[in-house]
C-alpha cells in the first residue's frame, strides 16, 4: 500500500489511525500548496483531488479519510477502533458523524473561508461571509461534545475510537490556523492532553 500523503488535519486522521493500529504505510508527498492535487495525475488516482488517497495492494485508489480508516482498522492487527460488535461500530459511526459533521466541517470550511482564502478561492467555491458563523458553529458544537464527555476517557466511552482520532486532528490543526479551542472546557482540555501525549499523535 501507499498512501499519497499531504500537509493538513485529513492526512494526519489517516497516519495516526495507521499509527494505533501498527500499519505502517509507504508514503508519497503530494505538493498541496502547488496544487500537485489539482493535476491530471494526482486526479487519476483520486478525481476530488483531495488528499489523502490510499493506493491498495491491487492497484485500486481508495480516497475519503472514513473509508480508509476503516479499512486500515480491517485489515490491520490489534483491538479495532471502529468496533467489534455491531453496536460497538454503530456507536462509533454515530459520533464519528457527529464530530464530522459538526466540528470538522464547519472548523475546515472557516479557515478555507477566511485565513485560507488566498489558498482556496480559486480552487473550490469559497463563502468568506460565513467564515465567522461557521467558525461559531464548530465552538458551539465543540462546548456541547464537553457536556456528553463528563465522566468518559473518549468520545464515546472507555474506548479510543476513529472518533476520537478524528476530532483530535482537526482540534491540532485549529490551533495552528485561527481557531484554538476553548482551553476552559473541563472534558474537552484533558482528553486533548492525554490524546496529545499519545506517540500516534506525531505520526
Amino acid at each position: 500500500m501507499k498512501l499519497f500523503d499531504s500537509m493538513g488535519p485529513n492526512p494526519h486522521v489517516v497516519r495516526m489511525f495507521a499509527a494505533e493500529k501498527g500499519v505502517t504505510l509507504e508514503t508519497e508527498k503530494v505538493d498541496l500548496m502547488g496544487g500537485e492535487n489539482r493535476q491530471s495525475a494526482y486526479l487519476a488516482r483520486n478525481p476530488a483531488g483531495q488528499l489523502p488517497c490510499l493506493q491498495l495492494d491491487n492497484g485500486e485508489y481508495l480516497a475519503e479519510i472514513t473509508a480508509i480508516c476503516e479499512y486500515l482498522d480491517e485489515i490491520g492487527p490489534g483491538p479495532s477502533l471502529i468496533g467489534a460488535t455491531p453496536e460497538e461500530r454503530a456507536l462509533t459511526r454515530m459520533w464519528v458523524r457527529r464530530v464530522d459533521l459538526n466540528i470538522a466541517e464547519p472548523l475546515a470550511n472557516g479557515f478555507r473561508y477566511a485565513e485560507g482564502l488566498p489558498l482556496f478561492k480559486s480552487r473550490m467555491i469559497t463563502i468568506p461571509e460565513a467564515a465567522e458563523g461557521l467558525k461559531r458553529i464548530a465552538r458551539e458544537k465543540l462546548a456541547w461534545l464537553d457536556g456528553l464527555m463528563a465522566g468518559r476517557q473518549f468520545i464515546g466511552g472507555d474506548r479510543l475510537t476513529l472518533a476520537d482520532v478524528l476530532l483530535y486532528c482537526m482540534l491540532a490543526f485549529g490551533r495552528n490556523v485561527g481557531q484554538p479551542f476553548d482551553e476552559n472546557l473541563p472534558n474537552i482540555k484533558p482528553w486533548f492532553d492525554r490524546m496529545a501525549a499519545r506517540p500516534s499523535a506525531s505520526a
